[in-house]
């Protein structure tokens, strides 16, 4: 089967998430279903552009948004590529296609009194969970590291002679981190009350739970969600704000963005210039500096 194929090529040659895996398999499960009841059972190879017009159509009926809908028609291009690369058809159905107009998603940072307020706190309590939970709040502001690179980061990965930390990216894309004393301190922490935890057991993982078992994705978020509604009103507090505050806050102490750009693993600038927006406390700060009246 075509979809297989080209799903065991993106795991295999393209190193690609299991999670990326799922979701193109999906959207593209999802087209062939379409085309199979809504228009005539034939192939998916063999489908033409107005079939995929007609399906983005029914996206939109259904009130997929436009960045969502691009999304799964993105999961088709690479597809009819693969099949091009691989002699299975001549032209890809999407070459003239293009994207559906998408407004510019930007994410409100936490900001930094949030953070510090929250890391000052007494929130989290002294048993094995609390500094675990602290400490997972802690890497994620220090290093800017994605939610699943800090789920698979292992013990060995982390290096206090050098102070660094390796980190394992996309597409296994390889990035070293220096660790700040305050990160270190933290980590050296945890390292310790895990030992006591768990019996001076070797683990693999540098983040386990308390049954000793690799963190899931869900429980990583609920930390982070769970902990800052206690300081933030925001709408969403998830990891990925929390690797905005790290990338926009280092922009606005004057950090360049091409530095900034190789601690997240970004393999393009344009990635990382999402992040460079100035705050609106910068904004404010340069009004009253710079302004003839605001003296």
């Amino acid at each position: 089967m075509l979809i297989e194929k080209f799903i065991d090529y993106l795991k295999i040659e393209k190193n690609y998430s299991s999670n990326t895996l799922s979701a193109y398999e999906k959207d593209l499960i999802e087209f062939k279903y379409f085309i199979n009841e809504n228009i005539e059972k034939y192939p998916i190879e063999h489908a033409e552009y107005k079939d995929i017009r007609l399906w983005i159509v029914e996206l939109v009926n259904k009130n997929l948004s436009n960045r969502s809908i691009n999304r799964k028609v993105s999961s088709l291009k690479s597809f009819y590529k693969f099949l091009v690369k691989t002699n299975t058809i001549s032209s890809s159905p999407l070459l003239a296609h293009s994207p559906l107009k998408q407004s510019k998603k930007i994410q409100v940072p936490f900001s930094k009194e949030e953070i510090n307020s929250l890391l000052d706190s007494d929130s989290f309590k002294g048993d094995y969970r609390g500094v675990l939970q602290k400490t997972i709040i802690t890497f994620f502001y220090f290093t800017g590291v994605r939610r699943i690179e800090l789920i698979n980061l292992k013990e060995s990965d982390i290096n206090m002679d050098s102070s660094t930390i390796r980190i394992m990216g996309k597409r296994s894309k390889e990035r070293v981190i220096p660790m700040l004393p305050k990160l270190k301190k933290s980590i050296k922490d945890y390292l310790n009350l895990r030992l006591k935890e768990f019996n001076n057991k070797t683990l693999e993982y540098l983040f386990v739970s308390k049954s000793c078992s690799q963190l899931s994705e869900k429980y990583v978020y609920r930390t982070v969600n769970e902990y800052f509604k206690l300081v933030s009103p925001k709408v969403k507090k998830a990891p990925h704000v929390l690797r905005h505050s790290f990338a926009t806050h280092l922009i606005n102490e004057g950090a360049d963005i091409n530095s900034v750009k190789e601690l997240l693993g970004h393999s393009s600038l344009s990635a990382t210039q999402v992040y460079s927006h100035t705050s609106m406390e910068r904004i404010k700060e340069v009004f009253k500096n710079s302004h003839p009246r605001a003296k």
